[in-house]
Formats: C-alpha cells, sequence, structure tokens
C-alpha cells in the first residue's frame, strides 16, 4: 500500500504523467493569454481542448503542484508549523536572485539549487535564534521572513535595472505565472513530485508517527530529527518547484489552505493527504484557467484565490466541522430537545393525576410548561408532526403514539437514574441535582443507563420518592401500574 493506494494505481500515474511530459514537450510553448481577443466561451473551450502547449504546461504544472503541496502541506499543518511554510516561501527569494545571476538566463536548476540553499540558509538562521536566544519560534520566523525577503526584493531590483532585466522574467517569480513554465521546469517539478512520493511513501509511518506525537516517536526509536530536516528539505524543494506558478508572496497558500482545507473534511491523515492534493491540483487548474483569459494575469492570485474558495466551502457545509452543517445540528438538536421535554412534561402531567385519563389537554401542559397556549398549541403539534403523539384541535387533547410513550419514559427514567447516581455515587444533594439531569438525560446511551441501573441495584425510587419507570414500561409501552398501555392514549385519533 502507498497511502492506502495500490503501487499497481502509482505506477499508472507515475506513467501519465511522463507520457504528458513527453508530448507537452514537442511543441514550442504559446504563452497563456494572447488569445484575449476571443470570447469568454471560446477561450474556455480553447483552454479544455489543451491544444495549446502552453496549456499542456500549466495544466501538468498545476497537478504536480498540487500533488507535492498538497502532501506536504498534510504534515505541516498537523505539525502546527504553518509559519514555516512562509517564512521558507520568502526566504528562498535571494537565492532566485543568484541563481538567476549566475549566467544573466532563467535557468532553472541554477535557480533551484540557489532558492534551496536560501531556503536551508534561512531554516538555520531560524534554529540558531531560537538556541541562542531566549526569543520564541514565531519571533524567529518573522525576523527572517521579513529579512531574507527584503534581501531579495533588492536583488531583483537590482537585477531589473540591467540592460536585459526588464526582459528577464524574473519579477514573474513574484506572482507567479503558469506560462513561463517551460519543458525545463515540469522536468525539475516532476523529479521532485516524485521524490517527495518516495521518501514520504517509504516513511509514512515514521512521519505519521513524529507528526502526531513526537515524544512517543523518539521513546519508540524513530530518529525524529532526521525525519524533521528530511521535511523540511522536501518542503525547501516544494516551495522552489512552485515559485513559476504561485510565486514567492503566495506559494505558502497553496501549502496551507488546501491542507487546511481537507483537514476539516477527515480525521484520517492518508485522507487527508489524498483530499489535500487535489484539492491543490484543482486550484492549480483555476488559476491556470483564469491567467489564461487574459493578457499577463498572474497564476498565483487566481490559483489562491481557488484554493480559498475550496477552504471556504469545506469551512461551511463540511460534514463534520462545517459552520452551516454545526449551525443545523446544534439547531436540530434543541428541537429535539425541546420535543423530549415535552413528552416529559406530559408524562408528569400523567404522573400527577395516577395515570387516570388517556390525553392530555393543551390546558394541562401550558400549566405544566409554564408557557403561553399558543406554545403550547405548537408544541403538541411538532409532537404529532414527528408522530410522537396525536393531536385533537376540537378538542384541545393530546394523545401520546407508542414511541411517543416509549421515548417519554425513557426520558424520565434518564432524568431521574441519574439524580439517583449523583446523589448516591457523587454525594450530591438531592436538592442540587436537577439542573444537572435536565442536560444529561438528552444524550445517555442504553449502554450507560444500563450500567447505571446495575451500580444502583436496579432502583425504582429516584432521591425525591418518585418511580422510576422500569425497562417493561420503556421497551413494552406498558402503564406504570401495569395496565395495558393502549388506556394511555395509543393509537391515532382524528
Amino acid at each position: 500500500m502507498f497511502f492506502m493506494l495500490s503501487k499497481r494505481t502509482f505506477i499508472y500515474l507515475l506513467t501519465a504523467l511522463g507520457y504528458f511530459l513527453f508530448f507537452a514537450g514537442n511543441v514550442e510553448a504559446a504563452r497563456i493569454g494572447d488569445i484575449s481577443e476571443m470570447s469568454i466561451g471560446e477561450q474556455t473551450a480553447r483552454f479544455f481542448s489543451f491544444q495549446d502547449p502552453a496549456v499542456r504546461y500549466a495544466v501538468i504544472g498545476s497537478i504536480l503542484l498540487g500533488i507535492t503541496c498538497g502532501l506536504l502541506g498534510s504534515f505541516i499543518v498537523v505539525r502546527k508549523m504553518a509559519l514555516v511554510g512562509d517564512t521558507l516561501s520568502h526566504a528562498v527569494l535571494p537565492g532566485v536572485a543568484l541563481g538567476f545571476m549566475w549566467n544573466m538566463t532563467k535557468n532553472p536548476i541554477a535557480i533551484f539549487i540557489g532558492a534551496t540553499i536560501a531556503g536551508l540558509i534561512g531554516t538555520a538562521v531560524v534554529n540558531l535564534i531560537k538556541q541562542t536566544t531566549r526569543l520564541k519560534e514565531d519571533t524567529a520566523l518573522g525576523m527572517v521572513l521579513a529579512g531574507f525577503f527584503a534581501v531579495g526584493i533588492c536583488m531583483i531590483t537590482m537585477i531589473q535595472q540591467l540592460p536585459t532585466g526588464n526582459v528577464s522574467g524574473i519579477d514573474k517569480f513574484l506572482f507567479g505565472q503558469a506560462a513561463a513554465i517551460g519543458k525545463d521546469d515540469l522536468i525539475l517539478m516532476a523529479t521532485v513530485t516524485v521524490l517527495t512520493l518516495l521518501i514520504v511513501g517509504i516513511f509514512y509511518k515514521e512521519f505519521l508517527v513524529s507528526s502526531f506525537d513526537a515524544g512517543f516517536a523518539r521513546v519508540a526509536g524513530f530518529p525524529v530529527q532526521v525525519l524533521h530536516y528530511t521535511l523540511m528539505l522536501l518542503l525547501a524543494f516544494a516551495v522552489v518547484i512552485s515559485l513559476q506558478a504561485v510565486g514567492v508572496v503566495l506559494v505558502s497558500a497553496m501549502l496551507i489552505t488546501p491542507a487546511a482545507a481537507a483537514y476539516l473534511l477527515t480525521d484520517r491523515m492518508h485522507k487527508m493527504i489524498w483530499l489535500a492534493a487535489g484539492f491543490g491540483m484543482l486550484a492549480g487548474l483555476v488559476g491556470a484557467f483564469f491567467s489564461f483569459l487574459g493578457p499577463s494575469l498572474p497564476t498565483g492570485p487566481f490559483m489562491v484565490l481557488g484554493a480559498s474558495a475550496v477552504f471556504a466551502t469545506a469551512f461551511f457545509f463540511g460534514p463534520k466541522h462545517g459552520v452551516t452543517t454545526r449551525w443545523w445540528q446544534q439547531r436540530s438538536r434543541a428541537k429535539r430537545m425541546n420535543r423530549e421535554n415535552t413528552l416529559k412534561s406530559i408524562y408528569h402531567v400523567l404522573e400527577d393525576r395516577a395515570f387516570k385519563g388517556e390525553s392530555v389537554s393543551l390546558e394541562e401542559l401550558k400549566i405544566r410548561r409554564a408557557e403561553s397556549f399558543e406554545e403550547a398549541h405548537q408544541r403538541a403539534r411538532e409532537l404529532a408532526a414527528h408522530d410522537l403523539a396525536t393531536f385533537d384541535a376540537k378538542k384541545s387533547q393530546i394523545y401520546l403514539t407508542p414511541d411517543g410513550w416509549q421515548r417519554a419514559c425513557e426520558i424520565v427514567r434518564n432524568h431521574r437514574l441519574w439524580e439517583l447516581y449523583l446523589t448516591n455515587a457523587v454525594q450530591f444533594a438531592a436538592d442540587h441535582v436537577h439542573e444537572d439531569a435536565e442536560k444529561i438525560e438528552h444524550v445517555l446511551g442504553d449502554e450507560v443507563v444500563r450500567e447505571i441501573e446495575k451500580r444502583l441495584n436496579y432502583a425504582t425510587k429516584d432521591p425525591h420518592g418518585r418511580d422510576i419507570p422500569g425497562l417493561r414500561d420503556v421497551e413494552k409501552g406498558k402503564r406504570m401500574d401495569g395496565a395495558p398501555a393502549e388506556t394511555i392514549g395509543y393509537g391515532r385519533r382524528t
């Protein structure tokens, strides 16, 4: 297995990637955005036809970038090292300038080596500041980020003042331009992507353990420091290969945002990795597409906007942690608790009259819940809508259904058992347990209830001397005094 993916599938992916790289380089590249005189519809059709070499370069580069950044970004997020990625992305800028000055051309290898060295020096400076001063890591990261970036800006400004500086394209490293990606860049990106996949795939278990519990990993004999610096080296590689498409300013967003979106959608690391890689590829395609629509539009900002849109979707609509989802769950939970409190009130009304009669009037419910007649009427309608009761509006009478009676018994039983447990086991005063039981009664599961009953030796009275509904009352729908459940209002009424 390779992150839960078969080796055969992984080989197919690498083969397909090599196929695209080979055919992408057979035609001279045309720059993205040079066909802005077309309509948006025509440009869209042309983009997705992938007939332009520049589009193929941009798409393949986006896929490679998404895979690498998504994979490494996942580890960065779970290790809480987001600022490290941002610092690295800014610290490499002087190395980019030095790599360009090596032979005054955008040689991918020279720029890669220079940027990687600059990134590693920046990381070393951060560690040196941490070890030799009282400053915290975030302070050291902020200082290195600002200092190295300032040096890089100065060097790029000097390069642009040279006779060939304005046409050098070195400024594209600030905000990214997918159209500037060439065949050599793709080969370098593919090499780094494959290297990252292989290293993380082989040492996945070690990276996983050290990311979530470094102390345990160290005790278990894992080379934690070696793993950390290996991850930093791969991160530096990822930052460097992303510069051409995203730019120095925004590359950290491609490392963090897709991984953060994936983090909100799953609790499994291997799923998070693949989701982050997919989101990164999607954001890359969005950036390449929008930069295709106009001349000289930067790719990086559009990529980041695409990643931010994915994160916003996960943030608001994620199945577990989404804001909208949680709001809906809380709203549904509150409504359920209100219905259960109404059932409990109906049970209390019946209990107060020794279960004589098969219905409860709205007037009785209103008095019991200290609500208005309209509110009691609404409560009755809600119970009827959920098949927990039938409501005779003409007579203003409520009849519990079998499900309603069963749930009412469960809620009352949970409440009184918890009160008795707090009184006996925790030594709470009997007059101080009601409010706590009001909350816990809605969430106690059957197994917990069985355990509490066992510990209380199957008590039948609560601390106030009231009967605790037994298992028969809950499961068989019996009255407290043993009479058939039908006499309590079971069955439909018209």
